[in-house]
């Protein structure tokens, strides 16, 4: 399993209300959600991003509320994986939950700068930016994890 994409950077303490702004949360929707996912940190991130993007973010990544609809926000944006330096851990839960890729490793947060393109191995956890041809460690998922990020989330991996 593998992503590649160009890379949205945000600091520390990125809150569960600016990935996803509670006025929004009245909506089942993954569609809806992904429209206003980082809107009000990054009012242009929606028109920017591609499929597979990758967003880096610094200390405390989904700190705040424990809303499922952050990282349901993220994923439906077509993002592909989120590396932060670390992350709230509910939000960490719930991104596994909802097959959402996330990976920890503060050299590449540090190094990794807006607009790049970087990939990531999650079977090794490598990460590569790929602009400036630095590499990077992360701890790669351990395999019960990755059953659940690639079924596309816990309850699809168990429905089997």
């Amino acid at each position: 399993m593998n992503a590649k994409g160009k890379v949205f950077k945000y600091p520390d303490n990125v809150d569960t209300d600016v990935i996803i702004p509670a006025r929004y949360l009245n909506t089942p929707n993954w569609d809806e959600l992904a429209k206003h996912c980082m809107e009000d940190i990054d009012e242009t991130f929606i028109e920017k991003k591609q499929p597979g993007d990758i967003i880096v973010g610094g200390w405390n990544f989904g700190c705040g509320s424990s809303r499922e609809h952050a990282p349901i926000a993220i994923k439906a944006s077509d993002v592909s994986c989120v590396i932060a330096k670390s992350f709230a851990r509910i939000f960490y839960r719930n991104s596994i939950n909802i097959g959402l890729p996330i990976l920890e490793c503060e050299a590449a947060v540090d190094a990794i700068t807006a607009g790049d393109t970087v990939s990531v191995n999650f079977d090794t956890g490598l990460i590569t930016d790929e602009t400036t041809g630095q590499t990077f460690q992360a701890e790669p998922f351990p395999p019960f994890i990755q059953k659940i990020i690639e079924a596309g989330g816990l309850m699809n991996s168990i429905r089997g």
